[in-house]
């Protein structure tokens, strides 16, 4: 505690003017020096401290309005890929209506082909069949008329004497005359 007082003390005492001295009491000289220091750093510090603090401002104003200007431009293309979401989505739906009509259509016209050519169908079945009980119509009329022909024959040939054939050929050769006479 003494080297304090002492300090304090040898302040009071000055050398003699015009001499130039060292002062090597570090607790003396070092509030001074600080003092002084200090004075000086505020006096001609403080516009550059303010100089660099309102750079420092003006450079988070820029940022926070160049922030706001690309936000606003986010939000500006955001609602605009919203509006050309909707836009798609109701093309889309407008798509998927369609195509379901459309597939309706098709389907209902699909059955329509199908029902005409089941109906052709069914008419071929119809003109195969009369056309297949004809056939077997003629066949059997046929052959009714070949074994009533051959019972004809039979029964003639049986009954037919050579004299009761020859007056049937000659009366059939007449009959032919008179029909040739009547034709010219």
């Amino acid at each position: 505690m003494k080297n304090v007082t002492d300090s304090f003390v040898s302040l009071g005492h000055w050398p003699p003017a015009g001499s130039f001295g060292l002062n090597t009491d570090i607790l003396a000289t070092n509030p001074i020096n600080l003092s002084v220091v200090l004075g000086v750093l505020i006096f001609f510090g403080k516009g550059v401290l303010s100089d660099l603090l309102d750079n420092r401002k003006q450079r988070i104003l820029n940022t926070i309005r160049n922030s706001e200007e690309l936000r606003g431009g986010a939000v500006e293309q955001l609602e605009k890929a919203r509006a050309r979401l909707r836009k798609v989505e109701m093309e889309a739906e407008q798509f998927r209506v369609n195509g379901y009509s459309e597939i309706e259509q098709e389907k209902r016209n699909l059955i329509n082909s199908t029902y005409k050519t089941l109906e052709q169908l069914e008419n071929y079945k119809n003109e195969t069949i009369h056309f297949e009980q004809q056939r077997a119509i003629n066949q059997v009329r046929q052959r009714v008329f070949q074994q009533a022909l051959r019972g004809a024959l039979g029964t003639l040939n049986s009954c037919l004497n050579n004299e009761l054939h020859l007056r049937t050929i000659s009366a059939n050769i007449a009959m032919f005359g008179s029909m040739k006479e009547i034709t010219d």
